[in-house]
């Protein structure tokens, strides 16, 4: 089966008391939708800092959530001197220190930098109808000249989905692929 592909920079999410420590009493205003539902690019961006490196223009993407996240990729992570480890988004015990520099104030967070895992985005009724609802992961055939066969993609099911897959800038370099390519789901017995 066939899945849109979305490509996923280096990013931020924010509570709304970081929000506010980073930037003060500004709004967090769309920059650009994401098609995840109520997802957006805004047009703020951070400095991420670390003892060895900094990375600047960081985009904070919005809306607020319930927990401050830092995701970047294997690359930026050589570039910060930092080794986090690969997570769902919210799963955050153990991940990697970083600092996060805004116009108006520091943030110093003793966790929270991770490196997304690759996974699929969709609605229950489509897990159902693909036979997908008892998988955990499943494989994913990457098309082009630099194609190939990801392993280990983990499904994400909820009610405020849009079908689609998300890579981030290493995957995506390395198989030559781009945001709206197509690619192919391989269902499997993963657990």
């Amino acid at each position: 089966m066939e899945v849109i592909l979305g490509v996923s920079n280096h990013h931020v999410h924010l509570t709304e008391d970081d929000f506010k420590l980073l930037f003060g009493d500004v709004p967090l205003e769309v920059l650009r939708e994401v098609k995840q539902p109520g997802q957006f690019a805004s047009t703020l961006c951070v400095t991420l800092k670390t003892e060895k490196s900094k990375i600047e223009n960081v985009r904070v993407m919005g809306p607020c959530r319930a927990y401050t996240q830092v995701e970047i990729s294997r690359t930026d992570a050589y570039i910060l001197g930092l080794h986090p480890p690969i997570r769902s988004s919210g799963h955050l015990e153990n991940s990697s220190p970083i600092t996060i520099v805004g116009p108006k104030g520091t943030l110093d967070l003793k966790e929270g930098c991770i490196i997304a895992d690759r996974h699929i985005h969709l609605l229950p009724k489509q897990a159902e109808l693909y036979g997908l609802q008892d998988l955990e992961e499943v494989d994913v055939m990457l098309p082009g000249e630099k194609g190939g066969i990801l392993f280990h993609v983990k499904l994400r099911i909820s009610e405020n989905s849009y079908f689609e897959m998300h890579l981030d800038t290493d995957d995506a370099n390395a198989h030559m692929v781009k945001s709206g390519d197509i690619v192919h789901i391989l269902t499997n017995n993963r657990k």
